[in-house]
């Protein structure tokens, strides 16, 4: 792997400058940041975005599908039991063309919006504020990770949960031969570092299960006479 100053691209996520060449295989470059420990993919070495899509057209993600749930309890599970009692109102974030969570979570009582960039395009889902945000496989999707971490964080309301489905790289070593990187529509890679960094960043209490879901906790308003 390479570690040389990449000095054309700032870091996505922090804006650190340089950053470094990190690995090139057949189909792209991958470069990461030493501040922050995002890897991610350049502009020029992304899919173009009719391309990016119809590879998401061919999932075949249901809600029907027992072993999709069994999945998405990973999140589902742990986020429900630090939830207050339903309905509490929510938003899946990056819903993708066969939402599933979001009906798990209807289930339970909750009320659920839904957003995705190419499924679920409703800007009114970004005009407000919801008691929790999930965001299953889609950060490593991010082109823009500043962008969107800032919005996911400002949807959330005070004392509210974002909750995370994305994996975890931490063993660079093997990055390589990492199966998360076959695919081509992941262009940004993170790690326990990253998420350390951006809730240390901005004063996020954030708690890790496993190797691929983040539950971060947004502070309660302090009232003033708590100041």
């Amino acid at each position: 792997m390479n570690d040389t100053p990449f000095p054309s691209s700032p870091c996505p996520l922090c804006g650190h400058a340089p950053i470094r060449a990190f690995h090139r295989d057949r189909f792209r470059a991958y470069l990461r940041c030493p501040v922050c420990g995002l890897i991610f993919v350049p502009p020029e070495d992304r899919l173009p975005p009719e391309e990016e899509k119809a590879r998401y057209d061919l999932h075949q993600n249901h809600p029907d599908d027992l072993g999709y749930r069994d999945f998405l309890n990973q999140l589902a599970r742990p986020l429900l039991a630090r939830l207050g009692p339903p309905p509490l109102e929510g938003l899946d974030y990056g819903s993708g063309p066969g939402p599933t969570l979001s009906v798990m979570l209807k289930e339970h009582g909750h009320r659920m919006a839904l957003y995705d960039i190419f499924y679920a395009v409703y800007p009114e889902a970004l005009a407000r504020t919801y008691d929790f945000v999930t965001c299953t496989e889609t950060f490593e999707h991010f082109h823009n990770p500043r962008e969107e971490w800032n919005r996911l964080v400002g949807l959330v309301r005070p004392g509210g949960w974002l909750a995370i489905m994305t994996l975890l790289i931490d063993d660079l070593e093997n990055f390589p031969d990492w199966h998360y990187i076959a695919d081509q529509t992941h262009v940004s890679f993170f790690s326990h570092q990253t998420f350390q960094f951006l809730t240390a960043r901005d004063g996020l209490p954030v708690e890790f299960i496993g190797d691929n879901v983040i539950l971060i906790q947004k502070p309660e308003e302090k009232s003033n006479a708590d100041a």
